[in-house]
């Protein structure tokens, strides 16, 4: 009974230091429930948590890798339009040697033009000059036949019209007479079908009003074409 007593007394000799520790309890109370609200936001805002930087790292290597496949594929076009460019660089250079080849073996004009052709091709020049610059009245038929055979193209035209029209009514009105003689002859070019020779010739004239004669001395280039296996005159230029 005493003790009841002293436990009323204690309770109602500090009413106040009781509300004090009932109001700290409280506090302390709603602090530990603020605490938790946090750490429950923080959860809720970042629920992976070091998860984060995990998938950041996961997303950068996938960039990487994605840059990476367009670098790889010029790369490889870079390559093949290199070794396409090499192929075709290799394919004109054989074609060129191919080429050169076939000219040097097959057409290369000096395979086809020995040194027996190429005097042939001299005498016809030089015997040529000889006949176009040669005539006498008394045989102006024959010796111009004999020149006309050895030309061709329009320069016999040329040459025929010539003589009926020129040289013939001059030679038997006058008794024109021309002798020619080469004094020297050299090719100085020849293909299969054509070729060039330069010739230097002398050409002593007489006629009625100058009996003695009148000396000449002078160079034609001589142009031929074969025809038929022979040599003819195509153009007489003097030079």
């Amino acid at each position: 009974m005493s003790e009841d007593r002293k436990a009323d007394q204690d309770a109602t000799a500090d009413p106040d230091a009781t509300a004090e520790q009932d109001a700290t309890a409280e506090q302390e109370a709603a602090a530990d429930q603020s605490d938790t609200a946090e750490n429950v936001d923080d959860a809720e805002a970042d629920p992976a948590g070091g998860e984060t930087t995990s998938a950041d790292g996961h997303a950068d290597t996938a960039v990487d890798e994605t840059a990476e496949v367009p670098r790889r594929r010029g790369v490889r076009q870079t390559l093949r339009t290199q070794a396409a460019a090499l192929l075709l660089a290799a394919a004109l250079v054989a074609s060129a040697g191919l080429t050169a080849w076939l000219y040097l073996e097959r057409y290369r004009p000096d395979q086809q033009t020995d040194a027996a052709a190429e005097q042939v091709a001299l005498d016809a020049a030089t015997s040529g000059t000889v006949a176009l610059l040669s005539y006498s009245p008394e045989s102006l038929d024959q010796d111009f036949a004999a020149a006309k055979a050895r030309l061709t193209g329009d320069f016999l035209s040329y040459y025929t019209q010539f003589t009926e029209q020129i040289v013939t009514p001059a030679a038997r009105e006058k008794s024109v007479k021309t002798a020619a003689s080469v004094v020297r002859a050299a090719v100085s070019d020849i293909q299969p079908d054509s070729a060039e020779v330069l010739v230097f010739i002398n050409q002593t004239t007489t006629s009625q009003e100058n009996p003695d004669g009148a000396f000449a001395a002078s160079s034609v280039k001589v142009r031929l074409t074969k025809v038929d296996g022979n040599w003819l005159i195509d153009s007489f230029d003097p030079v």
